[in-house]
Parts: C-alpha cells; sequence; structure tokens
C-alpha cells in the first residue's frame, strides 16, 4: 500500500493549516456553542505545533549526505570564464 504523505518537510505546513481549519469551524459554530471553545484550543494548539516545527526545521542543519556534496576539484560553470586563464609561461610567450 502507498502511502500518501511521503515528505515530512510539509508536516508544519500540514499542521498549521489543520489549526486554522479547527479555528475556522470554532468560529462558525459560534460562541453560543461549547464546543466552539474546543475547536478553538484545539486550533491554536495545532498551530503553535505547525509554527513550533517549522523553527525547529530552520534550526536543523542541512542534511546532504557525503555522497551529494560536490568534492574540491569540481569545477563549477560559474567559476570558468569562455577561454581558461592563461599561466605565466603563456604570458611571457605572448609578451614577446
Amino acid at each position: 500500500m502507498r502511502s500518501f504523505f511521503t515528505n515530512p518537510e510539509r508536516l508544519p505546513i500540514l499542521c498549521f493549516l489543520l489549526g486554522l481549519l479547527f479555528i475556522t469551524a470554532g468560529l462558525y459554530l459560534g460562541f453560543d456553542s461549547a464546543l466552539a471553545f474546543v475547536f478553538l484550543i484545539v486550533g491554536g494548539i495545532c498551530c503553535a505545533f505547525g509554527l513550533a516545527l517549522f523553527v525547529l526545521q530552520l534550526m536543523e542543519p542541512p542534511g546532504k549526505s557525503a555522497a551529494t556534496r560536490l568534492s574540491p576539484q569540481f569545477i563549477s560553470v560559474g567559476s570558468t570564464g569562455m577561454m581558461p586563464p592563461r599561466s605565466n609561461d603563456e604570458n611571457r610567450e605572448a609578451a614577446e
């Protein structure tokens, strides 16, 4: 059976939106109903939990494995020009 929730990085926004849904449901019921206060409290807890998860994800270092990191010998496209730089010997030959 395939799991539909495959990306744990989306958990903070899911909790936050679920909390907003509970708050909206509580406001829709109105303050005459006792259940509305339960919805508002649960919604506030869900929103706070989503924000806390988001802050904790921001504090976590990036999780790149060693296999995906670039080696120091890697030459990026932005660091090279149209022509490679000339060595000192080539500069002297060109000046003569």
